[in-house]
């Protein structure tokens, strides 16, 4: 009986041995890698990452990890990064080895396999369908007019629905939503929504949907096979991008319909003119297939542009909109720059920027204080490298923890504490970074590709908005939440806001 259990027993053990043995060999065969977390067979470093707010539990690992280290997600090997030292190496001075995007069952379904540009692999086709979008955003470019115009439209639109609320609370992220969603229709699609139109609410249900489940490290993601069963998160992804993908395509249809090749009126006639372009090349090495100019591409660039420059710039502002309003003493603060430097007889323009040092310090600080992205989108190594003294195998996927270099104490005093005079010069009069772990934006050849007009969007909405009215918490509630919500980006839960007018005659 003993040696039945035996012959019974060994088996188990070896076959539990050999599982152990495949799941440590990211963390232990190589020689020099970053420290590794526990790894069980199959499910790797899981048991240890159970968090809602893996930016901040990533962030408190560094205490027994160091501020570089790997964990097992599955069968990958994630390797976290939570200094700007290493970060910095990985975004710039070896930007394009580590400029590969992981593959993921979310993040396929959103972009088509990866016809996108956040999400795509690095490419030559990437590079050309990038190079295409930031030569049609520069046709708007920081200044011109055109964009100013548009903005200050939205500016202005946004004002008055304010007004229009008086003495009741409004929640603002429709509101502020609807007004991003205008300026980046007018850049891609030149058009633009009225307040209540269907088309608009349904982009709102359906962006809300794909930020609630995409790129979050779902089970789904970690392991593709669990596709198989039915998943809640699955299915409403997979009605949102329907939802997303109808529209996108009557735009497209709209746009092929009355496409001229004398006018450029926004990114997707760009998209378009290149595709044409392609298409009419003698030359069997161009074509729209490796050039990224399919209609897959096409659509999938456009959505992405759109999807990402609302729902990045929006959360911008609401969490600005929660700190000023749990901070008075600051909104206070920027009302006498601005009246001071604008005054009341006309509005804000992006030529004020230079002279509004503490509001472009207070825009600064909420986007240190709660990065949009705080993980970043993941990167991957392409080739055998390394970060610092630490090597890197192929195929490793890197993940910037944007939350630790903005709360790094070592480079940012009480860096919990809400303080826009840090971005302020020892006279308060100029602007300044602190420390070289401020990257809102990312940086290297993966940086945002709507930093800029970000910034113009974020510095006219708040500017209109605060020289026009004082924002607080409606009486009786409590003060928004500053804790947030994690997702594809950091998200401030839903909260009510009181605009008070500054003049009897609003402007």
């Amino acid at each position: 009986m003993a040696w039945f259990l035996c012959a019974c027993i060994f088996p188990v053990i070896a076959l539990t041995l050999l599982l152990l043995q495949a799941t440590f060999r990211n963390c232990l065969a190589t020689r020099g890698g970053p420290p590794c977390l526990p790894a069980l067979p199959i499910i790797g470093s899981l048991l240890s990452l159970r968090s809602d707010q893996p930016h901040i539990l990533f962030q408190k690992l560094q205490q027994k990890y160091g501020q570089t280290y790997s964990v097992m997600m599955g069968s990958h090997t994630v390797i976290l990064v939570n200094h700007h030292h290493h970060a910095k190496e990985v975004l710039l001075k070896k930007g394009k080895i580590f400029a590969g995007r992981p593959r993921t069952v979310t993040t396929d379904l959103l972009t088509r396999d990866g016809k996108d540009i956040a999400f795509a692999d690095y490419s030559a086709t990437w590079r050309f369908h990038r190079k295409i979008v930031h030569g049609a955003l520069c046709m708007f470019g920081e200044g011109s007019a055109s964009i100013e115009k548009i903005i200050c439209r939205e500016a202005l639109s946004l004002s008055e629905t304010l007004g229009e609320s008086g003495s009741v609370p409004l929640d603002l992220s429709p509101e502020l939503t609807r007004a991003v969603t205008n300026v980046v229709c007018s850049l891609c699609f030149n058009s633009s929504y009225r307040r209540g139109d269907p088309e608009f609410e349904a982009m709102l249900q359906y962006s809300q949907g794909i930020v609630d489940t995409v790129a979050k490290d779902s089970l789904v993601d970690i392991f593709p096979w669990l596709q198989i069963f039915p998943n809640a998160d699955l299915s409403l992804l997979k009605q949102c991008v329907a939802i997303r993908d109808k529209l996108l395509q009557k735009k497209y249809e709209e746009h092929k319909a009355d496409y001229s090749d004398h006018v450029q009126r926004d990114l997707l006639d760009a998209l378009l003119r290149a595709k044409r372009s392609t298409e009419n090349n003698n030359t069997t090495e161009i074509t729209t297939e490796t050039v990224g100019l399919t209609e897959d591409h096409l659509l999938m660039t456009v959505g992405d542009i759109f999807g990402a420059g609302v729902e990045t710039t929006t959360t911008v502002l609401k969490w600005a909109v929660a700190y000023l309003i749990h901070h008075p003493q600051v909104q206070k603060r920027i009302q006498e720059e601005l009246d001071r430097v604008v005054g009341g007889d006309r509005s804000p323009q992006l030529s004020d920027r230079g002279s509004l040092p503490y509001l472009e310090a207070t825009i600064r600080e909420v986007l240190r204080i709660r990065p949009v992205a705080p993980l970043l989108i993941p990167h991957v190594a392409q080739t055998d490298t390394s970060i610092g003294e630490f090597t890197v195998r192929k195929g490793a996927r890197v993940i910037i923890n944007l939350w630790s270099l903005h709360h790094d104490q070592k480079e940012w005093k009480n860096p919990e504490i809400f303080d826009p005079g840090r971005f302020l010069d020892e006279e308060g009069t100029g602007l300044c970074i602190p420390s070289p772990s401020y990257l809102p934006f990312g940086t290297g050849v993966r940086v945002c590709l709507g930093e800029s007009l970000a910034k113009m969007e974020i510095f006219l909405f708040l500017s209109w908005i605060l020289q026009r009215f004082t924002l607080s918490v409606p009486t009786g509630q409590p003060l928004p939440s500053l804790e947030g919500k994690f997702g594809v980006v950091l998200q401030p839960v839903k909260y009510k806001v009181n605009a008070t007018p500054r003049w009897n005659n609003n402007q």
